[in-house]
């Protein structure tokens, strides 16, 4: 143990020297390095700002883009409906429900091509919110698909913590 601290100083004097340790006399590949320079005090760059708590309109606007995007991916039928049971308020998810039934059936019915393309690679283009009251905002989304543009309103009530949309209605 005391004879490799002999050799780790002398490592360390070289570094220090700006040799580089693992040659003899210092001429490795490091050698011919340029030294740092010394950054004055004033122009010592500033550490980025830490990302700050987020604001509950911002939670609002994030809840209202994923929930819209899953309904909508429920409407195309590629998404189970129970995955929006915990954000949706009972009444909206049956209303969803049967939208997406109503399509299903009507695509079966018919086989319209057409139909096949309505809500596919749908896309969440912009979320706006507005803080109605305590607890309650309105926020509306517009989505395309392949088919059209088409706008989606939502009502959110915070109840136990929890963001629930009680309304929703899709254009």
């Amino acid at each position: 143990m005391t004879a490799a601290t002999p050799v780790q100083s002398a490592q360390h004097d070289r570094a220090a020297k700006g040799l580089s340790a693992n040659t003899p006399g210092g001429r490795g590949a490091g050698a011919n390095r340029a030294a740092p320079t010394a950054v004055p005090a004033g122009n010592v760059p500033k550490p980025t700002p830490s990302v700050g708590p987020v604001t509950e309109a911002a939670e609002v606007r994030a809840i209202t883009r994923g929930t819209v995007q899953a309904s909508m991916e429920v409407l195309a039928g590629i998404r189970p409906i129970h995955q929006l049971a915990r954000r949706l308020d009972p009444q909206c998810l049956a209303s969803l429900q049967h939208r997406a039934a109503l399509i299903r059936r009507e695509l079966t019915r018919t086989g319209n091509p057409a139909l096949a393309r309505l809500h596919r690679n749908s896309t969440v283009r912009s979320v706006r919110v507005c803080e109605v009251d305590d607890g309650v905002y309105e926020a509306c989304a517009v989505v395309v698909d392949d088919v059209r543009a088409r706008a989606v309103a939502v009502r959110l009530e915070r109840s136990k913590q929890v963001w629930r949309i009680v309304e929703l209605v899709i254009g």
